[in-house]
């Protein structure tokens, strides 16, 4: 996708689950503007966490984490390369830490746990230079810039349920939701 395409962002399809039989927030964003979204997973394995995803687990020394590595398609081209990482005690033994699609998603999944994620999780947004292995899966020249979103997602009771790094290669624009006070 060209840095030229609108595209105003929205979080909150990716946060509610699903009703059964329907498309992936992604598939369904995309398909709503004329394209095909699609995703392919590329790992799903026990990680040493990064350390924004250690600090916000509260993870202790060796403690590992999930992670699920999923390349994002758009029209069948590469935009970006979302790593999904949860804590061990939710993932264990759940279709989050099982090499195949989650039927509904991880969120959709999450909520039949009794993880129902917040409305309003933490993003970080940053740009960064593409790694090697990121220009690579990406399809883009050596030293090109990636707007890399963090997402820290809690549950509605509180606990750290998903850190979520998308490195893209598109602009994104959001749309802030104004709170009643």
């Amino acid at each position: 996708m060209s840095s030229d395409d609108a595209w105003v962002g929205d979080a909150q399809p990716y946060l509610a689950p699903r009703p059964e039989g329907t498309q992936d927030a992604w598939s369904a964003e995309a398909e709503a503007r004329g394209r095909k979204g699609g995703q392919r997973l590329l790992a799903v394995t026990e990680v040493d966490p990064p350390e924004t995803v250690r600090h916000f687990f509260n993870c202790g020394p060796g403690d590992k984490v999930m992670v699920r590595r999923r390349l994002i398609l758009l029209d069948g081209e590469p935009v970006e390369l979302a790593d999904s990482y949860y804590p061990m005690n939710i993932a264990r033994g759940t279709a989050l830490s099982e090499k195949g699609k989650i039927r509904g998603g991880a969120v959709t999944l999450l909520g039949s746990m009794g993880f129902v994620p917040e409305d309003d999780p933490l993003e970080d947004v940053a740009a960064a230079t593409a790694t090697a292995m990121q220009c690579m899966s990406l399809g883009i020249p050596m030293n090109s810039a990636v707007l890399v979103l963090t997402r820290f997602t809690r549950s509605t009771l509180g606990q750290p349920v998903e850190v979520s790094i998308m490195t893209m290669t598109r602009h994104l624009q959001y749309r802030q939701r104004k709170q009643a006070s």
